[in-house]
């Protein structure tokens, strides 16, 4: 009997807490706009720390209207390719004796006569 009396009455659904005696805190209303224009305002507790940029509606970075602090720029990391990766294996004269050979490989599967080796 005593299951039968919790159901319904959305326990966990409805908070049990009240507003009586609670003080919001003070807002304060920054403005953001991004390249294309879109201005977007947005309320933030005094106390609370503004980032300087916000994303926009349109997907790009809006900066803080005002005497806002300037966004840090994120140092960029030089992203490596299959080149750098290769190059941190192999040397170019390893490379090009690599190269050399499987190019005779695929000669003589062709059917073609062997090359001569260049000389410096």
């Amino acid at each position: 009997m005593a299951d039968r009396a919790l159901r319904g009455s959305n326990l966990g659904a409805r908070s049990m807490e009240s507003d009586e005696n609670v003080v919001p805190s003070e807002r304060q209303l920054t403005a953001y706009v991004c390249p294309e224009g879109h201005r977007t305002e947005l309320p933030f507790s005094i106390e609370a720390d503004v980032p300087s940029t916000w994303e926009c509606r349109c997907g790009l970075d809006a900066k803080l209207q005002g005497d806002g602090p300037e966004p840090e720029a994120k140092p960029v990391k030089h992203q490596r390719t299959h080149w750098d990766m290769l190059l941190e294996r192999r040397s170019i004269p390893e490379l090009e004796e690599l190269l050399e050979e499987r190019l005779t490989l695929l000669r003589e599967s062709r059917g073609e006569k062997p090359r001569r080796k260049k000389t410096a």
